[in-house]
């Protein structure tokens, strides 16, 4: 399996067209695939090639990184306010898979 690509970044969010998403993604991919495979401690990796699993952790850890880069979290208007998803780190479900591959106690 190859290493994820923005391309599949910005298909996961749904905005496979926009080409400067694509490229930002393509940015972002190696800081993201550098803390899963320190996380890991290099375990589920083949040379600098992900598992399947760890790979999808890559894709959905860097697509919520490239869809707020500046870590806005909230927004406002008037009286309308919305807030928008930060990466502050691994979410639980990423964790899990994440968990699988680290050893934690001797």
């Amino acid at each position: 399996m190859p290493t994820p690509t923005g391309q599949q970044v910005a298909d996961y969010l749904d905005r496979g067209d926009d080409t400067q998403l694509v490229a930002l993604a393509g940015v972002h991919l190696p800081l993201v695939s550098a803390m899963v495979k320190a996380y890991t401690r290099g375990v589920g990796f083949t040379i600098d090639v992900p598992d399947e699993t760890l790979e999808a952790v890559i894709v959905s850890a860097c697509a919520r990184l490239t869809a707020n880069p500046d870590g806005t979290i909230t927004e406002a208007v008037d009286d309308y306010q919305t807030r928008r998803t930060v990466f502050e780190g691994f979410n639980l479900i990423e964790r899990a898979v994440l968990d699988g591959y680290r050893r934690k106690a001797a």
